[in-house]
């Protein structure tokens, strides 16, 4: 099957296993290792992507699915300009440990902030909660977030 795609601002076009996963594709065929392969059930969140704009975990999302879609990942969150603010925050305040969870952490939190310009410590937590991490019992993450709200990273 042929797949046209956009990740990241960059279009490609390319003959595809239909059952392929996204987070497959993205890593093997695009070489983005930074969507990380947890759990493969989309209980982790560590493989979180934006898929036209809307988180999704791209370990549950077929190649065929996206087709015709634009991607977002880690390595695309921010574009030229170096870290974002939520980067920055968890960056900074030191939130995360080993960072295996970082990229949808980032992503989830990024996608958040953009759409709730002034959240709540229990909002941040539930837009987080499709996001393990086993490091930091969260409460670190979160202040980050909070933070990143702020712009006072």
């Amino acid at each position: 099957m042929k797949i046209r795609l956009s990740v990241n601002g960059k279009e490609y076009e390319k003959d595809v296993e239909p059952r392929m996963l996204l987070v497959d594709f993205l890593r093997d065929s695009l070489g983005l290792t930074g969507t990380h392969v947890g759990c493969e059930t989309g209980s982790c969140g560590s493989c979180t992507v934006l898929l036209d704009g809307r988180p999704v975990k791209s370990c549950l999302i077929l190649i065929a699915q996206a087709n015709g879609s634009s991607v977002t990942t880690i390595e695309g969150i921010s574009g030229d300009k170096g870290m974002n603010r939520v980067q920055k925050s968890l960056s900074e305040s030191k939130a995360l440990q080993c960072g295996f969870c970082a990229p949808g952490i980032v992503i989830a939190a990024t996608w958040f902030l953009d759409r709730n310009k002034d959240p709540d410590e229990n909002e941040v937590r539930e837009a987080l909660s499709g996001n393990v991490c086993r490091c930091t019992g969260y409460q670190p993450v979160v202040e980050a977030v909070l933070r990143a709200k702020r712009g006072d990273e």
